[in-house]
């Protein structure tokens, strides 16, 4: 039996998280424990999933954009709402993979696998995203980790829902369960879902990170006082540098982008050049 923990960022409620559940269940010799962000009342559903142990640790808000964070200014801790249903009290997804993997589990899990985001996560967004940063923390405590996005344009996820992205999971995961796919210790596979039909779908490519185009967007509010506040972030099209194939370039053109992403972050290639302008001084 192969143990798998899955997590998102998006919330317990996300039917990204349903969708990855239900195309998991279709596998033989796997449990599954499921950690994410939730309210409450949103593990009902879950245990209408035939033949899984589901255990639920989940924070009390959607982690969207918080990256490979750890809680280290306050304690946390697990408030049981039901029967296998815990909640992380104001908890990161690394905060849940940390903790269910210290206090679940008496050997570690097999793979860690968050998603299905609602939203891609390539280039640079890697690094802001809590659903990438819940693999990191896998791949730090020794476990291979995926995480999965679906990309999505206007009101595509809504016209096509997950069937892709459950079609990728399972063509996916049994090969790295099986070592096919091999997970190299401190590396994770990053795998972006394009919004296109499982007809129109092209394949899959093996892609590095390609570079997004960004800018600082936030919109201006005032409460009733007159104070200021703000709201960060909008939602933005998939504009990148256009240099080459990538997992970016990937997606606009149909494929699915698989990305082993490393967690040293060392720029090697600029080291040798460092040492030769800092040669009189170290």
């Amino acid at each position: 039996m192969k143990e798998i923990l899955i997590t998102n960022d998006d919330g317990f409620e996300a039917t990204g998280l349903f969708a990855l559940k239900e195309a998991l269940s279709e596998l033989d010799g796997v449990n599954v424990t499921i950690v994410a962000p939730s309210s409450e009342k949103s593990a009902c559903a879950l245990r209408e999933l035939p033949d899984t142990r589901v255990t639920i640790v989940a924070p009390s808000t959607e982690k969207s954009a918080c990256a490979h964070s750890l809680t280290l200014t306050r304690p946390l801790r697990f408030i049981k709402l039901d029967d296998d249903f815990y909640k992380l009290d104001d908890a990161t997804p690394a905060d849940c993979v940390y903790l269910a993997l210290h206090a679940l589990y008496k050997r570690l899990p097999d793979l860690v696998i968050s998603g299905i985001n609602h939203g891609a996560n390539v280039g640079e967004d890697i690094t802001y995203s809590g659903t990438c940063g819940a693999a990191m923390e896998g791949v730090l405590q020794g476990v291979p980790s995926i995480a999965f996005s679906q990309f999505y344009k206007n009101d595509s996820i809504e016209k096509l829902g997950f069937s892709l992205a459950q079609q990728a999971v399972k063509f996916i995961v049994p090969r790295v369960l099986n070592g096919e796919i091999s997970l190299p210790p401190r590396q994770f596979l990053n795998v972006n879902i394009p919004a296109v039909s499982v007809r129109e779908f092209r394949g899959y490519r093996v892609v590095p990170a390609g570079r997004r185009g960004y800018a600082t967007h936030a919109m201006l509010h005032r409460n009733p006082r007159g104070v200021e506040y703000y709201w960060l972030g909008q939602a933005s099209s998939l504009d990148y540098e256009q240099n080459g194939e990538s997992d970016i370039s990937a997606l606009s053109d149909g494929f699915a982008s698989l990305t082993p992403i490393m967690l040293d972050m060392t720029a090697h290639e600029s080291l040798a050049a460092l040492k030769t302008a800092l040669k009189d001084q170290i």
